[in-house]
């Protein structure tokens, strides 16, 4: 008999905002260039509205048209040394290993596959260079072409809002490869990772496409805000709510028996037996000639 394949549940998250309280690049790559974030984004936002540009392509550019005009190196490893200062919501330090450990503890000893994936507009780069990047099982964000000299001279990739959602197929289907065509029908039974087995995690309105296709496909997704967050915040996340973009939204605080982490758990605790009940089907004997 061939083993049942679909044991993985997938945890998805954007990164800044979600895992972050502020873009990655506030840490470490804005300071060095000598720019504030609100000068910087103000003069992205600026030169997209007047090119009519990707914004994604506009902010990169004017990372590496800065640090050429003040001669600071960026490269690879300058950028995930930038990416070891990052900064995380409370409890994220040790989020991983107890949501491991919880799964772990109630799957019945049957072996269930918990992994994490970033899915983020930010940057690869920085983000391989963060503390938690271990935990990670794929990282799909924006990232640089280099020159024979180390130095990033044109986008790799680039990962928008509306494009997320190709990463969410790749983990659905188990092509993690970017290399590799993904458009190829699949029947929903050869696929890795079953929708319903996925949570992702949001913090706002870049992340709706996402969500609204986990979402559909009978996923869950959850929208986080800071915890110390404006009315605003707080009022975009009720609008993905009522819009049922998420299943549910609570404050960023990742820290044991938080809102988020309760929640999280009560999530787990129903797809964890939904995937022991599949699985003993699929090893059901058939019963052969009456």
């Amino acid at each position: 008999m061939v083993d049942f394949k679909q044991n993985v549940v997938a945890m998805v998250y954007d990164f800044d905002g979600t895992l972050s309280p502020e873009a990655m690049q506030h840490y470490g790559v804005l300071p060095s260039l000598g720019v504030s974030p609100t000068d910087f984004w103000g003069g992205v936002k600026a030169k997209r509205k007047e090119k009519s540009a990707e914004e994604l392509l506009v902010y990169m550019r004017e990372m590496l048209r800065l640090a050429d005009a003040k001669e600071v190196q960026l490269n690879r490893s300058k950028f995930q040394e930038h990416g070891r200062g990052i900064e995380f919501f409370e409890g994220v330090r040790d989020w991983f290993d107890r949501i491991g450990q919880y799964v772990s503890s109630i799957s019945q000893g049957s072996d269930i596959v918990l992994e994490h994936y970033i899915v983020s507009s930010g940057l690869k780069e920085m983000i391989e260079g963060c503390e938690l990047a271990a935990y990670f099982k794929e990282i799909y964000a924006c990232e640089f072409l280099y020159d024979p000299y180390g130095h990033p001279d044109w986008p790799g990739r680039v990962v928008s809002d509306t494009s997320k959602t190709q990463y969410l197929f790749r983990i659905n289907k188990g092509v993690l490869d970017v290399n590799e065509f993904i458009n190829s029908h699949m029947p929903m039974e050869e696929r890795r990772v079953p929708w319903d087995n996925m949570i992702y995690f949001g913090d706002g309105d870049t992340d709706v496409p996402s969500m609204t296709v986990v979402m559909a496909n009978g996923g869950h997704a959850i929208a986080v805000h800071k915890p110390d967050s404006e009315k605003g915040e707080i009022e975009r996340c009720e609008k993905l709510l009522k819009a049922r973009r998420v299943d549910y939204f609570c404050a960023a605080d990742y820290r044991d028996g938080s809102d988020l982490d309760r929640l999280v758990k009560g999530t787990l605790s129903v797809i964890v037996p939904r995937i022991l009940l599949r699985k003993a089907i699929y090893e059901l004997k058939p019963l052969g000639p009456l």
